[in-house]
């Protein structure tokens, strides 16, 4: 067994000039650090460096505004200050309406605030109501609520403002306009309807094909049910100037205009006539699987047969 351990750690002359080789170089990586270290000659310091820089950094200190070097105390007891010496507001009865920069001081109200309401005035404004002042945004709720009281400003110009406004937006006169044959000009005579509702209204009329009930009116974008109240009475509609399209010619691109239909239906009904013939009326479409009665219903005056 000795033996055998002696042949398995046994090395050759090479194997152990490697070794050795390996273990000096092993050892040149540990020393040169300190070998280095020992012949490299240190750099002197500097101090007249250092002392110039210490020089400047104490000009700099000397150099800052005073409110550099307070503290928080500082800062408290000058706050202190000056709330003593701020007025305390003088209330009286007043319109804000060209009010003068010093009363509008006596009220407290500082000049960058007063600065903001002049401007507003420069610029036309007008206060009608005592409402009118919170939307200064340099007036605070706190301001307001103390000055409200006191805010006095004549019904005249309230009443001027009205007149003014009802001379401008004048009420359209009632008419009766039918949807199928009315161009742009006449829809904007319909009280409630501009010229982006009558554009909508002739886009989507001319893709159904015409209205067969008011009601279809709500499908327009935009008008919504409470505009739809304010209009009808005001439209009638003739359902023979609905256009017809004829179920069992029309291709694929004609029956996508009617928005009612979804492109998977429209396939399941070009598949269905092509599988089981020509549709014969509105009961035949029933039995295509995909369309629901609530389809049928919509779809039913824009076909023929």
């Amino acid at each position: 067994m000795i033996s055998a351990l002696k042949n398995y750690f046994a090395i050759t002359k090479k194997e152990w000039n490697g070794m050795l080789v390996l273990a000096v170089i092993m050892l040149l990586v540990l020393i040169a650090p300190d070998v280095y270290q020992l012949f490299m000659t240190a750099e002197p310091v500097d101090f007249t460096r250092i002392k110039e820089a210490q020089f400047i950094l104490n000009e700099a200190e000397t150099a800052q505004p005073d409110y550099y070097n307070r503290n928080y105390n500082d800062y408290k007891k000058a706050d202190a200050s000056f709330n003593s010496k701020k007025l305390k507001p003088v209330y009286f009865s007043f319109n804000p309406n060209n009010l003068a920069f010093d009363e509008w001081k006596k009220l407290g109200l500082s000049e960058k605030q007063i600065k903001v309401i002049k401007n507003y005035e420069s610029k036309g404004g007008k206060f009608y109501k005592k409402e009118d002042l919170q939307r200064i945004y340099s007036v605070t709720p706190q301001d307001y609520a103390r000055l409200e009281p006191y805010i006095d400003i004549p019904a005249k110009g309230f009443v001027k403002r009205f007149a003014a406004s009802t001379s401008v937006n004048k009420e359209k006169p009632a008419v009766m306009v039918e949807i199928n044959q009315a161009d742009s000009a006449e829809l904007i005579t319909i009280k409630g309807i501009g010229p982006a509702f009558a554009s909508r209204i002739l886009k989507y009329r001319n893709r159904l094909g015409g209205f067969y009930r008011k009601t279809q009116l709500m499908e327009v974008y935009g008008l919504d049910s409470a505009k739809y109240e304010e209009i009808e009475k005001q439209v009638e509609i003739n359902a023979s100037g609905v256009t017809q399209i004829n179920i069992n010619t029309s291709d694929f691109d004609v029956l996508k205009r009617n928005p009612y239909l979804s492109y998977k239906q429209i396939n399941a009904i070009i598949q269905y006539r092509k599988q089981h013939g020509n549709f014969k009326s509105i009961a035949d479409l029933k039995n295509v699987a995909i369309l629901n009665d609530d389809i049928l219903r919509k779809v039913e005056p824009y076909f023929s047969y």
